[in-house]
């Protein structure tokens, strides 16, 4: 099937047609291959500019869409709805933001309208690589992540626990607190800074919908927005950490002993800092 591209290009007021001819955009995409039919319209996103979409889509047998307008983020949903009642896939519908990026931060109308022809030209080469898709419903997974245990992931993961879900607290040190703790007192009411972040501490530990992953690196992330698969290595710690005090007193038998670096350890530390390359 031979691709059938419709272009519109919107004067949105003076937003647009006042930096950039649009007339003349119109008519440079009017000669590009696989376009059909290119128009330029006042107001695109209003009733008779989507009807006109609409229109030439069944009369044109049009099969691409492209609107050279403003930002996607504002009538993408807009223009793919009326693509949709005229019976097209609304994925294969290509939006351009000459507003934004063109009419609104150029100010020579010359070097505007070139922009505006690239940019619109960009958009129909790639609609002609657009595949039909559809829309599914999926289910999501309520329970949220957080990673780092500072002074702000501990807030962040109280306040989600707050609303009635669960949350995972990933930290790489064997303990939360970050380093707001490391401070004596905080900005900009000198308080103390281990007075806030204690009480958050505890309070982290003991609400019933936080679990607490101290000692552990986040090291794969899978999956898709409301449906992430997240893979935690748990450093090992040699303790039962459901007995541990925190008392220290571990620490006396510990068979682990420190070793200080080598003076060749130490030229390879150096080096490594310096950006040197060795083995």
């Amino acid at each position: 099937m031979s691709i059938r591209v419709g272009f519109y290009v919107c004067h949105c007021g003076i937003n647009i047609a006042g930096k950039v001819r649009v007339e003349e955009v119109a008519a440079f995409i009017r000669k590009l291959k696989s376009v059909v039919i290119a128009r330029d319209y006042k107001f695109m996103c209003s009733d008779p500019g989507q009807e006109m979409i609409e229109k030439d889509i069944k009369e044109y047998d049009l099969n691409r869409v492209v609107v050279a307008s403003c930002s996607p983020r504002l009538h993408e949903k807009t223009f793919q709805g009326a693509c949709q009642r005229a019976g097209l896939n609304p994925y294969f519908f290509q939006m351009a933001s000459v507003r934004e990026q063109v009419s609104w931060v150029t100010e020579d109308p010359y070097a505007a309208t070139a922009k505006a022809k690239t940019l619109a030209a960009a958009a129909v080469n790639r609609v002609n690589f657009h595949e039909r898709l559809e829309s599914r419903k999926s289910k999501v997974h309520p329970d949220v992540l957080v990673v780092g245990g500072g002074i702000a992931g501990m807030q962040a993961a109280l306040d989600v626990a707050k609303a009635g879900n669960k949350v995972y607290l990933v930290e790489k040190d064997p303990t939360i607190g970050g380093h707001m703790l490391q401070f004596d007192k905080t900005f900009p009411t000198l308080d103390c800074a281990a007075c806030i972040g204690t009480p958050k501490m505890v309070e982290v530990g003991q609400n019933p919908n936080i679990q607490l992953m101290t000692y552990c690196e986040v090291v794969e992330i899978s999956g898709f927005v409301g449906n992430f698969k997240v893979k935690v290595r748990k450093k090992t710690r040699y303790i039962d950490t459901s007995k541990c005090t925190g008392c220290g007193d571990c620490a006396k038998a510990c068979p682990v002993k420190y070793r200080p670096y080598t003076p060749e350890e130490k030229e390879k530390i150096r080096a490594h800092a310096k950006g040197a390359d060795f083995q």
